[in-house]
């Protein structure tokens, strides 16, 4: 039993400001880091660090200083990195993230050798035993959606996380995926309709389940989540209180918290306790993958 991520890893280079910039504005830091980042690479930390099964990474990295870096810091956070790939000829790919003293942010990415997968994909022994199998879209569609095909046909349970919205492949997408977890923007450009709640966040999952997963999980931030599932029907779960610094790593920890808790067989419930709990903590320290919180904190709050 494992979990195999295919994903992006990225170099972060992040800013704190007082206010998000506006076109044209030039404005002071007052602080700038550089960490480990990409949403596969962050979901891949979390993971390893919150599941008791071994975790595999599928990323590609380019010829660059940068690439050394990137794999240096993955085993830091012991991340398996024997599926980390060099793409000759590319770049590594970076992000620059701007936090603001609210801990909103904005984040460009350049893809690097994250975009440059061939249209089919990783080779599908990377799936062989997988439980959980975990997606995002910061890889070429066709690539990733061909690596959801393999990871169905191992046998593993597939989680797409639908970000960054992949404009007018979303059909084809959600119909590889057994779980989705969009958040209330992705959520948004999927249905056309923004949840402000949790009934309205409740009836958007529902309309998500209909285009084909098992599991629709509609995350509101600070505000908790709502769910549909086919077989254990719909609800929510209330946010854990905590006190947010920076809310880059809250989706991707919520979603490697919630492959390790289905990994090793948790109810539906408790699996999205757990992974909200990962996403929540993940905010009260700065950072990508240096956010992620330990099994221990999770099961802590979770706990009460």
């Amino acid at each position: 039993m494992s979990i195999t991520i295919f994903g992006s890893v990225n170099l972060d280079m992040t800013v704190s400001v007082q206010h998000l910039p506006v076109a044209g504005e030039t404005s002071h830091a007052g602080s700038f880091q550089t960490g480990l980042g990409g949403k596969g690479a962050n979901q891949a930390v979390a993971a390893t660090r919150l599941a008791t099964c071994p975790v595999k990474f599928v990323a590609a990295v380019g010829e660059d200083s940068f690439a050394d870096k990137l794999r240096a810091d993955l085993e830091a956070m012991t991340v398996d990195t024997s599926h980390l790939v060099t793409i000759n000829g590319a770049e590594s790919g970076i992000a620059l993230i701007h936090v603001d003293e609210s801990s909103q942010n904005s984040i460009t990415v350049v893809g690097g050798a994250n975009m440059v997968w061939p249209d089919e994909g990783p080779d599908a022994d990377v799936f062989k035993g997988a439980k959980v199998a975990l997606f995002q879209l910061e890889t070429p569609l066709d690539a990733t959606i061909a690596a959801m095909r393999k990871a169905k046909a191992a046998g593993a349970t597939v989680i797409l996380d639908p970000a960054p919205i992949s404009e007018g492949h979303m059909d084809a997408l959600i119909a590889q995926a057994d779980i989705i977890t969009p958040n209330e923007t992705e959520t948004a450009a999927i249905t056309g309709t923004m949840p402000g709640n949790f009934l309205e966040a409740e009836t958007l999952a529902k309309r998500l389940l209909a285009m084909g997963p098992k599991l629709a999980v509609v995350k509101l931030g600070a505000k908790g989540l709502a769910y549909a599932s086919r077989e254990e029907g719909s609800g929510h779960i209330d946010p854990y209180y905590v006190k947010a610094i920076d809310t880059v790593a809250a989706g991707d920890s919520f979603n490697g918290g919630l492959a390790a808790a289905l990994a090793e067989g948790k109810s539906l419930l408790d699996a999205l306790k757990f992974a909200a709990a990962a996403g929540a903590l993940a905010t009260t320290r700065r950072g990508a993958g240096e956010a992620v919180p330990s099994r221990a904190e999770v099961e802590a709050l979770v706990a009460g």
